[in-house]
């Protein structure tokens, strides 16, 4: 995976933020599937056509890395193991060296060059994360070279790369990592919030519920139980961030005047056939699983999209189990989560075509809750990762989906890039 991703967003606004206004569940399917009926009738011209135009002078553009993808010195300082150690050296033979993080690009010990070849890209935001406390003068230091050159840093708090000691208790699935997490953001907040205007709770949390503890295909590489431990970790990660977000709101913005979110996965899914109802059905279904899975809780109602509870519910019912797999929030809880973002963060990869399947009960699993089968547009060219295409217009589709979904929210698109092999 290319460690820099191509950073979209508008002009940085940083007053502090108001929580959003409480907005009703989502029908099944949701009104957003106007935004097929508009789009997808497109003639393959049209949708491939070029548009030309100049970006506004305000527009700003950046790069963005995770810790573990640049920062090498994976053991220095008296650092610990993290969960992408103990999986990369775990990584078979044939995997080149530079696929583990021991020495990657080594910004740990070449930030001056770092500072120096940000300054020539002109970029005026940078995104990064893992704040370890052992690396706090690294960071003091990146953030204060930042700051000279007139770039915007954009922190996240946990870009997928949780202390191997915290996993060995149980990781994202013990309840104790709320807190957890809260103190390590308390403590990034009073240290770094000087100069950080824009936090990030985490980075993509349906792939560390699903893929990491799914699917295996990430750390911690769990796949024991993926009809409900995916459930859980994504239940404990929402709390986490909603969390995260008072303890911002409440103690640090009325001095530091930041913004907080979460940047959320939204690839696009278009219907196999949108003239067949069960078809747009599907590819609604598959947004509202993926994307709605933690936007529906932050920027709608507190509470799970209404497809998630029918599918999940109905399936756990005809599994012959006393109650849902799929987790319930308190309507004290459903307070604390609704509102938590103040823009809406957007990583947009790839468009895949959802096909209605009615999916395998057993095992139990949330891939086959969905009720859908998810294809490649195989006239896309394929890009450096086995599976995302380079689809330019579904992050168009995605947008307008998000503007009808959620009640237009300020969009920043923290995410938008096609894999390299270097």
């Amino acid at each position: 995976m290319a460690a820099c991703l191509l950073l979209l967003l508008t002009g940085l606004c940083l007053s502090g933020g108001v929580r959003s206004q409480f907005l009703s569940a989502s029908s099944v399917p949701s009104a957003a599937s106007a935004v097929w009926e508009k789009f997808s009738h497109w003639s393959e011209f049209h949708s491939r056509m070029y548009h030309y135009g100049t970006f506004p002078s305000d527009f700003l553009w950046g790069v963005m890395s995770s810790a573990y993808q640049i920062e090498g010195g994976w053991n220095a300082d008296g650092k610990g193991a993290s969960i992408w150690d103990t999986f990369t050296h775990k990584i078979p033979t044939f995997i080149p060296e530079a696929a583990t993080g021991d020495v990657a690009c080594d910004s740990y010990n070449k930030l001056d060059q770092d500072l120096n070849q940000i300054k020539a890209l002109g970029v005026r935001s940078y995104r990064t994360g893992d704040v370890n406390p052992k690396g706090v003068d690294y960071y003091n230091r990146l953030l204060d070279g930042l700051v000279s050159l007139n770039v915007t840093p954009v922190v996240t708090l946990y870009h997928w790369d949780l202390p191997q000691a915290l996993q060995d208790v149980g990781g994202w699935d013990n309840q104790d990592m709320i807190q957890h997490f809260n103190s390590y953001a308390d403590f990034c907040f009073k240290t770094f919030g000087d100069r950080v205007k824009f936090w990030i709770t985490f980075n993509d949390p349906f792939s560390v519920a699903w893929k990491g503890y799914g699917s295996g295909e990430m750390p911690p590489s769990l796949k024991v139980n993926p009809g409900q431990v995916p459930y859980r970790v994504g239940h404990i990660l929402l709390k986490a961030h909603a969390t995260v977000y008072h303890t911002y709101a409440d103690v640090y913005r009325p001095a530091q005047k930041g913004l907080v979110s979460v940047a959320l996965n939204a690839d696009w899914y278009e219907p196999l056939d949108v003239n067949v109802p069960r078809e747009l059905e599907a590819a609604d279904r598959a947004m509202q699983f993926r994307l709605g899975w933690f936007a529906h809780p932050i920027f709608k109602n507190g509470d799970y999209p209404e497809a998630m509870k029918y599918q999940v519910g109905n399936k756990s019912e005809i599994q012959r189990l006393s109650a849902s797999r799929l987790p319930t929030f308190t309507e004290e809880e459903k307070s604390f989560i609704r509102g938590t973002a103040d823009v809406f963060c957007v990583n947009h990869q790839t468009t895949r075509i959802a096909k209605y399947s009615t999916q395998q009960l057993t095992p139990h699993s949330y891939q086959y809750d969905w009720d859908v089968l998810e294809e490649e547009l195989m006239q896309f060219p394929q890009t450096g990762i086995q599976g995302p295409r380079a689809v330019p217009w579904g992050l168009r589709r995605v947008l307008n989906w998000i503007k009808q979904e959620y009640g237009d929210p300020e969009v920043y698109v923290t995410e938008n890039s096609m894999g390299t092999e270097r």
